[in-house]
């Protein structure tokens, strides 16, 4: 009988998604630094497996973060277990708190800090905001 997986392993594993894609280091790349196969960071990545406490500290040695980056910007919800605990796979709003840990948004972010002028880089960004809703623009 499958379980799903607790909210805290979910967010643990989706913090070791953002560190690592920001880093634009790979799965097997991490993997290979832990001396796991990269099926196994999925599931930690996924929270399909929880990540022992040793492991969590080698993490944050090679993620080059502090322990508790893994644990910032929980919910108070998901850290005192309250809710049902969704599967791993389920459909999120695009405009929640887990778009910042979408490859897309990072992809986005690495490559728009890669454009050398401070200029063109501004403008991209008032392109982007101008692109959005109007009423999202006023959010900021």
């Amino acid at each position: 009988m499958a379980s799903n997986p607790n909210p805290i392993d979910i967010h643990v594993g989706s913090r070791v998604r953002l560190r690592r894609t920001l880093l634009g280091m790979s799965q097997e790349k991490l993997a290979q630094a832990l001396g796991l196969t990269f099926q196994q960071i999925q599931k930690y990545e996924r929270g399909a497996n929880r990540i022992g406490s040793s492991r969590l500290f080698k993490l944050s040695q090679i993620l080059d973060v502090p322990v508790s980056f893994f644990f910032d910007d929980m919910t108070a919800e998901t850290a005192t277990g309250g809710g049902a605990t969704a599967p791993a796979n389920a459909p999120q709003d695009p405009s929640g708190p887990d778009t910042l840990t979408k490859r897309e948004t990072l992809e986005l972010v690495r490559a728009y800090y890669r454009i050398p002028d401070d200029r063109l880089r501004r403008k991209v960004f008032e392109l982007v905001k101008a692109a959005g809703p109007k009423d999202a623009q006023n959010a900021d």
